[in-house]
This record gives structure tokens, C-alpha cells and sequence, in this order.
């Protein structure tokens, strides 16, 4: 495709050489040529090519741009159009933003960018999320390009090269550092930069890119993010240049969907290559799964098992035979997605029989496994995930999750590249970054648990883990199957198979860290970063929409015209109050301590019918309302409460009754009953109600039938509820007297009968209440009024996204600085403060008062580090081992602290949960790192804890992360003898297997 001339929209005098954005790219696809593997069918590729402009206009730097000059790299391949696209971006020295597919090529950009700067004798930054991934891309550049250095926190290898690739926080912490290599940066590169809405992490990424040096350019390369464009304009707007969005869903190898169904033994094709979902062949999935039988294993907390059928082991296991066909049909190699390090260990035990490699392929496992395994001691080679991990992968099986010892995570990962591993069981961190597909991926579970609850995988989290299927250039299609055990609902499938990518969304939140490095840098405003954040830039785009609604709901309201309004309004004021007494008369005389005698088989009961239409209350003095037999009534359980404890009035309710419905299924298969009138069509059906949906109680009872399951037996008892209502039709049905029958004696109850009594009189004598047309002219009312309250409501959110966000919690936060006596009343930076902007990877300001108490002082190293664990340590164990007495101590004393630095924080108004706060530190590693500090070998520690290996290797280097800014924090304060127990405490931890070298390196 060749390039057009266009003029800016801004500077009509200044020519682009880019191709012209379409106001709304996903409707506009440039078809741009082919992939240019001839082994593969040949599809058009289609690619988006937007660009954004700052809004004040930009004059581009004639000396930039390389589009004249040789290239700077040459590939081996036809580049795909999208890649040429972004390219042609870099040459004209203009930042991109590359958004696609894991494995659709992203890195190819990266390479050219990393190429020109060298070319140009510029510097260039790379940054990615994890530490794994910089180290892999560290090798794979310095084989490339050698002038290459590593920056992780762990490593630093040659921290003067011109292509320096690192992590996100250590960038982040060099810009507010000021450090020289800033100010040098021409272009950085942001890889995974859809990480940005992570709860957690986000924010370094938001800081960093508004920080970043204002001459730089960025390659931003991110998955599929359907609001790219939203992100470019922030860009373009913050840094006063263009931004090109570089947008495709293309895949290079398309993939096939399958539902595997539990117990069954077949695959179900329900997603083809061209995404057409196919719904018979999703009903004979679900049709064909067998429910878990009594052999299935159940979950401590009594849940099935998630994801398989597990109390057959081996060769019987649902696992097992899905494996053995897909090396059958030779879909291997084969990625086994599960969302527990546990479960992921369960299943590939499950393998025991199974053996996928040859003699000479086992061989050359055992010498590469045994080559990276070198470099551990003699002790560290006998640990027991060292010695069970061999056998299982001379099978050509292997298990990837963050609990394996970061050594044994890269031999699996160099062996799976190799295809030396045929089936990988791996937790979802596998398919962030290097990319490693394989043929098929299966996704062994459809729920996972988010540190909350159970939920259904979402579509995003769907597409980053099934874009692991299929290897370019060898495989014509991709496989992903599902293997489902539960009655999955086919609209939450079709959303999980055909939904989009999430959206990027700001994660932005304030941390103590980064006031204090706002407040210490020289140009740097917290309030500056704040209207600056993505968070802002999104808050402030929602506006014109809100506007345009609000000015759309004024014109809809202004519209209804009402004759005689006033007297309307005082009597729909009058119904109103009327309402709310009846259900508070309701509410006491159907409270279980009174109406539980009497919920008695047989009994007539009116129930409220709702207006599920319109939404409407009833607006007229008589409820709306049918009749119903009591069949049953019980006690609801809840979860969140200790019902043995309950009082019988205190606990909730729900009442079987028999009356009349309408069933619909809509076309997803989901059921809505809806209750009407004994003479509508519908049918006779025993629905369970809450309490408080029953209007009142009748006196008459009638005798049901035992077995109400036939048709005949339901549609006869309701004849009967007929017969006996028009029997009383002239008076109405004798209702329970709540005062002589049922025994209701309270004041409320008697006060608020009286207070309708005299409701009623003014109703009769209302001017308005003989007006033709009541109900209507009310139901237009109530209409007003609603569109009122959400004109209100939508004003309120525009009044909060103008004012700047967070600006209530930025000043709360800036007085507990001031309160604690980090910053003055200027906002200037105390002793205190200063220690606590060097600290990042921790809670602040709890370590910094423990530094300021004395306690860190006070205690033996080994102690201190036993200590420090606490801040670093995040998950849940159930049994963990007690810290004994000394250690005990100063955890409490930790917890101390920690309660009164969040007591401070909510005097000053910032939202936080005191107990939750002090509970985040948890005490389950003291143990096993003091004994690691003491000096211990690490088998030793591993049999007095049940942590995973990985998990506490990762503790530890976090551990060591904290004393290094402890050092700096130290030093930056002149405290010598503190600066040199920390140093002390490095040296005690940083040994042996837990910093052993990766391999990458």
C-alpha cells in the first residue's frame, strides 16, 4: 500500500507522509496484503492505521525523521502490513502504538526501534512487567545487538549500553531519581503496556509515561485493546506529539474452538476457524456431560473439584484421556492451563503412564536439565522439586508455575522451545510475554478464584491465554479446548469464545511513595501528575457524553406537559406516604416472630404482583395482587452467618406457594417466571417467594393434594382457590385479624394504622381523586420524576469528573504526611520523608516508623530480616508455622505500628480498614527466613514450611529489594550504623540456590 500525502488538520503548512487515521478505525479495516508464509492459506490481512494529535496543533522536527535514510534493519521475512505500517511510523520518527495478538509478531517493531536508535548512536530504554521477561529479552537482543544492558533490581549488567532493557519500576525510579540516562533517552519502548490496569501495578506504567522526558519518542506494543485510540490521544495530549495507532486482529494461524465435556469422551467443535459459533454443536457438549459421581472427589469445603473428574485417577481421569487424544491426533505440543499451582502439580501426576519422548530425546533432556542444574550446590540438588521434576520430563511432561524454583521455570521454558516437553501443565503467568506457543491449549478449568470468589474466565483473560495456540509457519490451525464440568450457561461460552478483549482502563491510585518523589523532584507536582493521569484524561472524556445525555433526559422531561400539577404532585405525594405506612404494617405483622404459626399447608395468601414492565410501583390506593396456596416454608441459610446461633424471628425466609405463572426461556435458555392473575393464561406452579413479597394472610384453608407434581393435581387446587374467591367476592376474602388472630402487639404498628386511617379520609375528599385518567396522569408524574433524579444523578457525576481526581484523597494524604511529620506544612520533605520516598517495594510508611522508633536499631540482623519478611510476604496460608516468643514480639510490636499509621490515616480521612490494613502483614515466613538468615540450607528451611519453593525464592529477592532501598534510605539520611546492618542483612540472605543466576543470562 502505498503512502499518502495529507496536510495536518492543525498546521495546514506542514505535509505528513503517513496514511490518513479514519475517524472511527474499527469500522474502517485497510486491507494490506498477505502474511507471507507460503504453507499457510492465504488470507487477506487487515490492519488499522489511526494516528492522534495534540490538541494544540504540533510542528514536526524536520531533523527526525529516518524515512530518506537506509534502513536500519532488514528482516529475513515479508514483514505483515501492520508491521510495515508501524515501522514507516518509527522512520518518520513518530511514536506507535502497536496493539495485537500474542504471537501475531509485536517484538518485530521493537527490533526496528532498538536498530534505528543504535543506528543513530541514541539511547534506547525497554521495558517490560516481570523480571523473567527482561531477562529473556536481554538475551535475545544481545545476541542481536550487543551493545545491551540489564536493569531488573536483581541484575545490572553493563548499566552504560545504549539499549538498556529493565523493568517498569526500576524506569519509574530512575525518572525520579533525575538520572542522567533520562535525559539521554530518545525513544522508549513499552512492552505488555496493556499491564496498565492491573490493580496492583498499573500505576507505575500511568507514572512513568507521564513522566517520561519530553524530547523521547514511545513504541507502546500491547494485546488487543478495543480503546487504543482512547490511549493514543492521551499520549498525543500529554506529550504534545503524534501518536499512530497500529491496530489488527489478525491471527497468523487461526484457531478452532472445542468443549471437552466431563465424564464424556469426545470434542465438540464449537468455534470454526472463521469464529462462527455453532450452537447444536454446543447443545451436544453440554448434553453429553456427566454429572460428578459419587467416586468424585470433593474440595475440603465440600465443592466439587473444579475443572475435571478427579476421583478417577490415571488412566481412568478425564485429563488423561484428553491428553492421550490429542497425541493421537498429534495436536501436540499442548499447553495445559490450570488456575492453581497445586491443581497444575495434581494433574501432571495424573500422566504417570504416559511417556512421550523417545531414548534420544530423553537423553538430551537429562543433559540440559542436569547442565542448568550445575550451578546449584550438591544439598540443592537433592531437593525433592529438583529430583521428582526429572523423571516427569524425560516423559515430556512438565509443570510451569511462580511456586518451581526460578532455575528449574527457565530449564522447563528452554526445554518446551526445544520440543523437548510435548504436554506443559502451566497457570496463566505462562501466557504473559516470551512468546512460547505450542499447537493446542487446553483449558483444564472455565472458573478461577480471584482472591474473592469463584468467577467465569473473562474474554480477555480468554484471548491472552488461547493465543498460545498455534505456531506460526507450522501449524495450519490452532486447537483450544475447553473442558467443561459445570451446566455452563451458553451465553456466558459465547461471551468467554466471542467476547472482546478488556478495555485498558486506568488503575491509577495515590501511594505515600509518590507524593514524597513528586514533592522531592525538582519539576514535580503531585497535582501536575494527577491531571496528567490516564485516570483524569478518561474521567474528563466521559463529559460531552454526559452532557449530551443529561441535555436529551432535560429535553424528554420538559416534554410532559401535566394539567393541574400541584394538586397531582401534593396527591402523589399523599400516595406515596400511604405506601410506605402499609409496608411498614405489612413488615410488622409478616415478621416470622409473629406470621410463622400460621404459614400453614393449605392456606390462602395474596401475593404482590410486580410490575416487571414498566417498573411502576402501583400507583393507585388498592395493591395489585393475586392469590396463592401456602405449600412449605423454610429458613434461608446464609453463608456469611452462624444460623445455629439465630433466633428463629431473626432469621429470613422464603414460602413455596402455588398459583398461577407465565415460564419463559429466552434464546439463551435462560428461565423468567413472572406471577399473574388467577383468570391469565399461564400455569399452575409452585414458586419459592421471600417473605416480604406475601401481602397478607387469609383465614381460609383449603386441603392440597400430597402429590402436586401432576399437572392435573396443581391446575384442580388452583379451580378451588377460584371457587372459594368468587364465593367471597361481594365482601372479600376474611383475612387474619393481626391484633385478635395473629397477637401483634406494638406501638408502631397501632400508630401507623391510625396515621392510614387518616390517610385514607384525605384521599376520599382530594380534589384530584374523581379525575378522569388518575392512573395515567400519575404514571407521567412518577415518569418525571424519575428522569429528574437521573439528570441529578448524571450532573453529580460530571460536577466529580471536572474537579480534579483524587483531589480530596490528595490533600487527605498530604495531611498524614504532615500529621506523622514526613513533610511540613509547605510541603516540604522531612528526614522522615525522604526515607520513605526511597522505599517502593513495601508499606511505606509502617517501615519507615519502625525505622524511626528504634526497632530496627534495637534487634539482631537476623531478627530484622525475620521482620522485614512480614512486608514482603502476600499469600494466604492456611497452617503456617507460629513465629516463636522473640519473634512473636516483634511481629506485634510490627502490627502496633501498623495499627496506629492506619488510625492516623483515617483520622485524616482517608478511606481505609483499620483491621485489614494490619492484617496485610503476615507473620507465615518468619520462621523459615530467620533460619535462612542464620544461615541454614535451603532443604533445611523447606521442611519446616509448606511454602512452594518458587513462592519463598521470590519473598527473599523481594526481601533483598527492600534492604537495598533501606541502604539508599540510610545513607540519604547519613545513618552510617543502620546503612551497614542493612548491608549486613544483604549479605546474610543473598546466597546459594535463591539468587542463583538465570540461565538467560
Amino acid at each position: 500500500m502505498g503512502s499518502v500525502k495529507r496536510k495536518s488538520i492543525e498546521n495546514p503548512n506542514e505535509e505528513y507522509d503517513n496514511n490518513p487515521p479514519h475517524p472511527h478505525p474499527e469500522k474502517q479495516q485497510k486491507k494490506l496484503g498477505s502474511n507471507g508464509f507460503s504453507n499457510l492459506p492465504q488470507e487477506p490481512v487487515t490492519c488499522v492505521h489511526d494516528v492522534s494529535y495534540p490538541p494544540d496543533g504540533y510542528i514536526h522536527p524536520p531533523n527526525l525523521s529516518q524515512k530518506d535514510s537506509k534502513p536500519a534493519k532488514e528482516f529475513p521475512f515479508t514483514l505483515d502490513p501492520f508491521q510495515a505500517e508501524a515501522i514507516k511510523c518509527l522512520q518518520n520518527a513518530e511514536s506507535v502504538m502497536v496493539s495485537a495478538h500474542t504471537s501475531a509478531g509485536k517484538t518485530v517493531v521493537a527490533l526496528y526501534a532498538i536498530a534505528m536508535s543504535l543506528q543513530n548512536k541514541q539511547r534506547v530504554i525497554y521495558t517490560s512487567p516481570i523480571k523473567a521477561l527482561s531477562n529473556q529479552k536481554y538475551r535475545e537482543f544481545k545476541e542481536e545487538f550487543s551493545d545491551v544492558g540489564l536493569m531488573t533490581g536483581d541484575v545490572t549488567i553493563d548499566p552504560n549500553a545504549s539499549c538498556l532493557v529493565m523493568t517498569t519500576e526500576i524506569w519509574r525510579s530512575m525518572q525520579y531519581r533525575g538520572s542522567e540516562v533520562t535525559r539521554e533517552v530518545a525513544w522508549v519502548i513499552f512492552d505488555e503496556v496493556h499491564y496498565m490496569r492491573d490493580r496492583e501495578r498499573g500505576v507505575v506504567w500511568e507514572e512513568s509515561i507521564v513522566m517520561a522526558p519530553k524530547n523521547s519518542r514511545f513504541v507502546f506494543l500491547s494485546a488487543t485493546v478495543p480503546n487504543a485510540k482512547e490511549f493514543a490521544d492521551w499520549v498525543a495530549k500529554v506529550h504534545q506529539q503524534p501518536c499512530h495507532i497500529v491496530y489488527t486482529d489478525y491471527r497468523p494461524t487461526p484457531l478452532q474452538h472445542y468443549i471437552f465435556p466431563s465424564g464424556g469422551n469426545g470434542l465438540y467443535l464449537v468455534v470454526d476457524e472463521k469464529g462462527k459459533f455453532r450452537e447444536d454443536s454446543f447443545q451436544k457438549a453440554l448434553n453429553a456431560l456427566v454429572p460428578p459421581g459419587d467416586g468424585v472427589k470433593k474440595r475440603e469445603n465440600g465443592k466439587w473439584q473444579k475443572g475435571l473428574v478427579v476421583g478417577k485417577a490415571g488412566e481412568d481421569s478425564d485429563i488423561f484421556k484428553m491428553v492421550k487424544m490429542i497425541i493421537q491426533r498429534q495436536y501436540d505440543p499442548v499447553i495445559c492451563f490450570s488456575f492453581s499451582k497445586r491443581e497444575c502439580e495434581f494433574l501432571a501426576m495424573q500422566m504417570a503412564k504416559m511417556d512421550l519422548n523417545n531414548e534420544d530425546e530423553k537423553m538430551n533432556i537429562e543433559t540440559i536439565f542436569w547442565s542448568a542444574m550445575d550451578m546449584l550446590s550438591d544439598d540443592d540438588k537433592k531437593l525433592p522439586q529438583v529430583s521428582n521434576m526429572l523423571p516427569l520430563l524425560k516423559r515430556g511432561i512438565g509443570v510451569h508455575h511462580s511456586g518451581l524454583l526460578p532455575i528449574l521455570k527457565e530449564v522447563i521454558e528452554i526445554l518446551f522451545q526445544e520440543g523437548l516437553i510435548k504436554c506443559l501443565f502451566a497457570t496463566e503467568t505462562f501466557s504473559i510475554g516470551l512468546n512460547m506457543p505450542a499447537k493446542t491449549v487446553v483449558f483444564t478449568n472455565v472458573r478461577k478464584f480471584d482472591g474473592d470468589k469463584f468467577r467465569w474466565i473473562s474474554s480477555g483473560e480468554y484471548i491472552q491465554m488461547s493465543g498460545r495456540a498455534g505456531r506460526r509457519g507450522i501449524d495450519e490451525r490452532g486447537i483450544c479446548i475447553l473442558m467443561v464440568d459445570e451446566k455452563l450457561e451458553p451465553s456466558t461460552a459465547k461471551l468467554m469464545l466471542k467476547g472482546g478483549a478488556d478495555s485498558l482502563n486506568s488503575a491509577f491510585h495515590l501511594s505515600y511513595n509518590m507524593l514524597l518523589n513528586q514533592m522531592r523532584s525538582e519539576d514535580g507536582d503531585p497535582v501536575n501528575l494527577l491531571r496528567n493521569s490516564f485516570y483524569q484524561f478518561q474521567a474528563d472524556r466521559a463529559i460531552p457524553d454526559l452532557e449530551k445525555e443529561a441535555k436529551a433526559l432535560e429535553e424528554e422531561r420538559d416534554s410532559i406537559i401535566l394539567e393541574e400539577e400541584d394538586s397531582l404532585e401534593n396527591y402523589y405525594s399523599l400516595l406515596q406516604q400511604f405506601k410506605s405506612l402499609k409496608k411498614d404494617v405489612r413488615d410488622i405483622v409478616l415478621s416470622p416472630k409473629y406470621c410463622l404459626p400460621f404459614l400453614q399447608p393449605g392456606r390462602l395468601v395474596s401475593i404482590q404482583l410486580i410490575n416487571v414492565v414498566d417498573n411502576l410501583p402501583s400507583l393507585s390506593i388498592k395493591d395489585d395482587v393475586t392469590w396463592g396456596v401456602i405449600i412449605n416454608f423454610e429458613r434461608v441459610k446464609s453463608l456469611s452467618e452462624d444460623n445455629a446461633n439465630k433466633k428463629p424471628e431473626d432469621a429470613s425466609y422464603t414460602v413455596d406457594i402455588l398459583t398461577r405463572c407465565i415460564v419463559r426461556k429466552d434464546e439463551v435458555g435462560k428461565r423468567t417466571i413472572k406471577i399473574v392473575h388467577l383468570k391469565d393464561p399461564g400455569e399452575p406452579a409452585v414458586i419459592s417467594l421471600p417473605l416480604t413479597q406475601i401481602d397478607s394472610l387469609s383465614s381460609v384453608r383449603l386441603v392440597i393434594p400430597k402429590d402436586l407434581l401432576p399437572l392435573e393435581a396443581r391446575e384442580n387446587t388452583l379451580k378451588k382457590v377460584s371457587e372459594v374467591l368468587s364465593r367471597f367476592a361481594k365482601d372479600g376474602l376474611p383475612q387474619l385479624d393481626p391484633e385478635d388472630d395473629i397477637k401483634v402487639q406494638s406501638s408502631s404498628y397501632r400508630k401507623a394504622v391510625r396515621r392510614i386511617e387518616a390517610l385514607e379520609n384525605l384521599f376520599e375528599k382530594h380534589e384530584i381523586a374523581k379525575s378522569p385518567l388518575i392512573e395515567q396522569k400519575l404514571k407521567l408524574l412518577h415518569t418525571k420524576k424519575e428522569i429528574t433524579a437521573k439528570i441529578k444523578s448524571i450532573k453529580r457525576t460530571m460536577r466529580s469528573s471536572s474537579a480534579l481526581a483524587f483531589k480530596d484523597e490528595l490533600k487527605a494524604r498530604k495531611r498524614v504526611l504532615r500529621r506523622l511529620g514526613y513533610t511540613t506544612s509547605d510541603d516540604v520533605v522531612e528526614l522522615k520523608g525522604k526515607v520513605a520516598s526511597e522505599i517502593s517495594s513495601a508499606d511505606e510508611l509502617t517501615l519507615t516508623e519502625l525505622m524511626f522508633n528504634g526497632v530496627l536499631k534495637d534487634i539482631k540482623v537476623e531478627e530484622m530480616i525475620s521482620l522485614l519478611s512480614c512486608f514482603v510476604w502476600q499469600e494466604k496460608l492456611q497452617d503456617a508455622q507460629k513465629p516463636r516468643d522473640e519473634l512473636e514480639l516483634l511481629f506485634i510490636q510490627l502490627q502496633d505500628t501498623a495499627r496506629r499509621v492506619a488510625k492516623v490515616q483515617l483520622e485524616c480521612k482517608v478511606q481505609i480498614d483499620v483491621e485489614n490494613f494490619v492484617s496485610s502483614f503476615r507473620p507465615d515466613i518468619m520462621v523459615a527466613v530467620f533460619a535462612w538468615a542464620k544461615g541454614s540450607r535451603f532443604y533445611e528451611i523447606m521442611e519446616i514450611t509448606q511454602v512452594f519453593e518458587g513462592s519463598l525464592i521470590r519473598a527473599i529477592r523481594r526481601l533483598e529489594e527492600v534492604l537495598q532501598q533501606l541502604i539508599q534510605a540510610a545513607k540519604s539520611i547519613g545513618e552510617t550504623e543502620l546503612e551497614a546492618k542493612f548491608e549486613d542483612a544483604v549479605t546474610k540472605i543473598k546466597r546459594d540456590i535463591v539468587f542463583a543466576a538465570s540461565l538467560y543470562l
